[in-house]
């Protein structure tokens, strides 16, 4: 009976969420995950790249990764964040865990697929 609460409640969410989170264990700790495509015009460069890590230090407690096919960050650092290279239409994966999880991820994820560059004329 409880497998089927948690099954309705993991199904209702993964359709009301356009960015879909998905649910691991880690060590026996939940985490959460999602991918998002990047829709910067110029990328995840330096300004992206600092505003993503100054939002990442707001959420004490929580750690993070980013995946791509160049590799992985832990959000602790702007050149392996810029290192990764992500151009727009990249996808990456976004993983969080700690105490605020869900805040941080919804942040965190937003940003990633924010346009933070004017569009060109």
């Amino acid at each position: 009976m409880e497998a089927e609460k948690i099954t309705g409640l993991l199904e209702n969410q993964l359709t009301c969420n356009m960015i879909t989170p998905l649910f691991f264990s880690w060590g026996g700790k939940l985490m959460i995950e999602r991918k998002v495509i990047i829709r910067n015009q110029a990328g995840i460069h330096c300004r992206p790249s600092s505003m993503i890590l100054m939002a990442a230090q707001e959420f004490q407690g929580c750690t993070f990764k980013v995946s791509s096919k160049n590799g992985d960050s832990d959000l602790t650092s702007i050149l392996s964040l810029i290192s990764l290279g992500l151009e727009r239409g990249s996808e990456v994966t976004v993983t969080a865990d700690g105490p605020s999880e869900d805040a941080a991820m919804e942040k965190i994820a937003g940003l990633f697929a924010f346009e933070f560059d004017f569009p060109r004329e």
